[in-house]
């Protein structure tokens, strides 16, 4: 199968495309010209690169004949400054405009990569529940399938540091004086990315077999803990010194008190969740651990 993946370079994106790789899917990725591709520089001579900001969006599906699956995980978070205008164009106006080029040559099936938050948290949220919805409409009126996966808190190692379940990891091991944290009464579904792209994978085996033809899969473990709890236990799992200051920051307006994934309808196509939270943690803290030794080394 030929597919399309954006955000091929991030954390999700790049575990998928070695996973499809691995498969013998043939695959594209759409990617910016300064983006760091070091988390898929083994594969980069097995895959088919455009640079978005150099490239027309339909080149992809006119050079390749056509494309049967687009795969879009590509996403703007608002972490690194970006304004309200830039991360719509983002998650909203860019994928749109992929999923015009994608129904426009034919393409089977668009599996676009949502969030389990609210949709008035934060401009994120609000943009890929646009997006979603955008998908609904175009899939209702032109008859193309598409997949929305709702994903909760997926984590593992390599993530950017930006992220919740990354930043307290890498702190831990760090043993940062302190982590300021809300109280930790939250309730959050953490799933290990290898079970995600598990999920991704029988999505897209059982996709053309799929009635209606729009749906929403969640992706999680099916159960919650609490933050404090997540935070607590990685602060075990590492040894760590990190003063750990719970109630030094308020909740967000509009938090999401607690969440976790139906996976009924995916468990009903064969998919488990195969990695608890305890062994994704060890898993992934053991990762880290041996990155943060051999960067000190080279420091040395």
């Amino acid at each position: 199968m030929k597919i399309l993946v954006t955000g091929g370079t991030g954390f999700l994106g790049s575990h998928l495309v070695k996973a499809f790789l691995k498969e013998g899917h043939q695959v594209i990725i759409l990617k910016r010209s300064f983006s760091n591709t070091w988390r898929i520089a083994d594969v980069m001579p097995h895959i088919s690169a455009y640079d978005i900001d150099c490239c027309e969006i339909t080149s992809p599906f006119q050079d390749h004949g056509r494309i049967e699956a687009v795969i879009h995980t590509a996403t703007c978070y608002g972490r690194k400054g970006e304004d309200a205008s830039e991360i719509l164009d983002v998650n909203t106006a860019f994928p749109l405009r992929l999923l015009e080029a994608a129904i426009y040559f034919k393409t089977d099936i668009f599996f676009n990569t949502d969030t389990s938050l609210d949709k008035f948290l934060n401009p994120y949220s609000l943009s890929k529940k646009q997006f979603a919805e955008w998908g609904k409409l175009m899939a209702d009126q032109r008859k193309m399938r598409f997949v929305n996966i709702i994903t909760d808190h997926f984590y593992g190692p390599g993530d950017d540091d930006t992220k919740f379940t990354a930043y307290i990891v890498k702190s831990c091991i760090q043993n940062v004086p302190e982590l300021k944290l809300t109280a930790g009464g939250q309730k959050r579904d953490f799933i290990y990315i290898d079970s995600v792209v598990s999920a991704y994978a029988i999505l897209l085996r059982n996709a053309r077999l799929q009635e209606p033809i729009y749906q929403d899969y969640e992706i999680g473990s099916g159960a919650s803990v609490s933050v404090r709890e997540f935070v607590e236990t990685v602060h075990r799992l590492t040894g760590s010194q990190t003063m750990l200051k719970f109630g030094a920051l308020p909740y967000r307006e509009h938090e999401v008190m607690e969440s976790h994934a139906n996976i009924e309808p995916i468990k009903a196509l064969g998919w488990s969740n195969t990695v608890e939270l305890l062994e994704g943690l060890e898993k992934t803290i053991a990762v880290e651990q041996k990155r943060l030794k051999i960067k000190r080394q080279e420091q040395i």
